[in-house]
């Protein structure tokens, strides 16, 4: 029986670390100023008009 409360146990706490791992990570990418979505090229649009 203890083996398996200390399985249990085990379980438990990688699952909370991998959690808190997760909440961590979208912390930090949240946390990052936006890029700004500026092309690098740009091109100039002929007139279609008939």
């Amino acid at each position: 029986m203890p083996r398996l409360l200390a399985a249990a146990l085990t379980v438990l706490l990688a699952a909370a670390l991998a959690v808190g791992a997760a909440l961590g990570i979208v912390a930090l990418l949240d946390a990052r100023p936006a890029q700004p979505n500026t092309p690098l090229v740009t091109y100039e649009q002929a007139d279609q008009g008939s």
